[in-house]
């Protein structure tokens, strides 16, 4: 009923009053919240970490996480007795290669206990042989195995001189990590990847890597082996 009495400009009036405390409420409510984040700004970073005395130095900044095939391989140990001896290191990479088969030819052609390749026979002097006369002739794989080796660290000698010692993506380098990751791979390959500090891999038809050979095939002793450009496997 007293509404009906409300002139016109009373009700302008009312209406601006609305909305000034509307107004009013909202910038109230604008200075609270304000004041509430910069008291609690002002706690948390009272408690903040002071990284100034932290350091990467010396820390791995890359992660190579490993594929299927190379997580299902990481217990497998062949031979205990032999320790890291020259025939524990070639015994591993065999079991790696074939599970120490002489006469196994996989599905992409390679052979025997060491999964040679036709280009890494010839260039052992191994040419021109029948495939089922390397398969059944286990001493010759033994002598192929020696002397790609024996090549391969002719070929990476500067390297194994520089990088031994040193860590590279998680891992410290070997001489026996460089040699099983050329037998994977070849040399050039284990050439880039050391002097691109890790960046440049290398992963075989089944996805295994450089880094996960030289991970683990490494600390065995392989001064057995001698350095030797021309190294040939005879018949």
């Amino acid at each position: 009923m007293h509404g009906k009495n409300l002139s016109r400009g009373d009700h302008f009036f009312n209406g601006y009053l609305e909305i000034f405390y509307m107004i009013k409420r909202i910038i109230g409510l604008s200075i609270l919240l304000t004041i509430g984040g910069i008291l609690l700004l002002s706690f948390t970073t009272k408690e903040r970490l002071d990284f100034s005395s932290y350091s990467t130095a010396g820390l791995d900044l890359y992660y190579i996480a490993p594929n299927f095939n190379e997580i299902e391989d990481e217990g497998v140990i062949v031979s205990p007795e032999l320790g890291k001896s020259y025939i524990g290191f070639k015994e591993a990479v065999a079991f790696k290669e074939s599970r120490g088969d002489y006469g196994v030819v996989n599905q992409f052609g390679y052979l025997g206990k060491y999964q040679f390749g036709k280009g890494t026979l010839d260039l052992i002097g191994i040419k021109n042989v029948n495939r089922n006369e390397f398969l059944n002739n286990p001493a010759l794989q033994e002598k192929a195995f020696y002397a790609y080796l024996s090549r391969n660290k002719w070929v990476l000698r500067r390297d194994i001189k520089w990088f031994v010692g040193k860590r590279m993506n998680g891992i410290e380098i070997t001489e026996s990590g460089i040699l099983a990751a050329a037998h994977l791979g070849g040399p050039n390959s284990v050439k880039r990847y050391l002097r691109s500090g890790g960046v440049e891999g290398f992963a075989d038809a089944f996805g295994t890597t450089i880094r996960y050979y030289m991970k683990r095939f490494g600390g065995y002793d392989t001064s057995f082996v001698v350095a030797n450009r021309k190294a040939k496997a005879s018949l």
